[in-house]
């Protein structure tokens, strides 16, 4: 079942129960509890009397846990929330591994589980690194780097990026040492720039792998977008566009790395931007 689902009907459901507990059934309990206290002649110890001394387990637990389901629901629906890194496609920037935090206010407020944009506030820019649901399985999330924005013509050719006819200028930065198992060592790192974009990030290429090659144009409300680890990721040359409705967020720190199968925990990523490691390439 989905966690943001399973969330809302938690939250929903715990704060129904202690609004009709609050309404409806809590003045009874209090005017039966009056109604005892007179009978035996002790009306000052029914004032000391809680009506949480008497309150059903439920409708205890409803009180206790919603205020902190609602607050859990803001933040992870409208704020930030967290994912982790599950493959390679973003290296030399992510690594597996990677918890990150996504901003989810970034493109706009959105309603939970419906994706619904109710704010509109800003718009995906080249360059970000975006969370979106996976067009092919929504239920799937994915991180890329957006390339290409509505209207653009991105073609892909000879390890080489072109928007709008242009090409993207691309430095070569050397051979990649590879991660903590050696996975991708000896590829070549590159620093591109793409339009417009606030700054340089690295990539890798794979001279021995040539797919992924050809021309599109992205349509309105779609972006085109692509892994860093260029010829081993799937992404919009393989399955096409991401429609705006699809965003989940931007990608903004990381604020963990520990990666299960080589049992490395590596402080120096905790509270790293993307910006800053995209800059300084560590």
């Amino acid at each position: 079942m989905d966690f943001e689902l399973l969330l809302v009907v938690a939250t929903f459901a715990s704060g129904l129960i202690w609004l009709i507990d609050r309404l409806a059934f809590r003045p009874r309990r209090q005017a039966r509890l009056a109604a005892e206290a007179r009978q035996l002649g002790s009306e000052s110890g029914a004032d000391q009397k809680t009506v949480s001394d008497d309150e059903p387990l439920l409708v205890d637990y409803a009180k206790s846990f919603f205020p902190i389901l609602l607050v859990v629901l803001v933040i992870r629906s409208f704020l930030f929330e967290p994912f982790r890194i599950p493959s390679g496609s973003m290296m030399p920037s992510l690594l597996v591994g990677d918890f990150i935090l996504v901003n989810k206010f970034e493109y706009g407020l959105r309603l939970p589980v419906v994706n619904t944009k109710v704010v509109p506030i800003s718009e995906p820019e080249r360059g970000d690194v975006v969370v979106f649901r996976y067009p092919q399985q929504p239920e799937v999330d994915y991180i890329k780097r957006v390339v290409g924005l509505p209207g653009d013509t991105v073609r892909v050719e000879d390890q080489r990026l072109w928007i709008n006819g242009n090409e993207v200028p691309l430095e070569t930065a050397g051979r990649y040492p590879g991660d903590a198992n050696l996975k991708h060592a000896g590829l070549t790192v590159g620093i591109e720039s793409l339009p417009d974009d606030d700054g340089p990030h690295r990539i890798l290429m794979d001279p021995s792998r040539t797919l992924g090659v050809g021309e599109w144009s992205v349509p309105d409300g779609h972006f085109f977008v692509m892994g860093d680890n260029r010829n081993h990721s799937n992404d919009s040359r393989y399955w096409g566009f991401v429609p705006e409705s699809n965003l989940v967020g931007k990608a903004v720190m990381i604020w963990m790395h520990w990666n299960w199968h080589d049992g490395g925990f590596d402080a120096s990523r905790i509270g790293r931007s993307i910006d800053a490691i995209e800059s300084d390439g560590k």
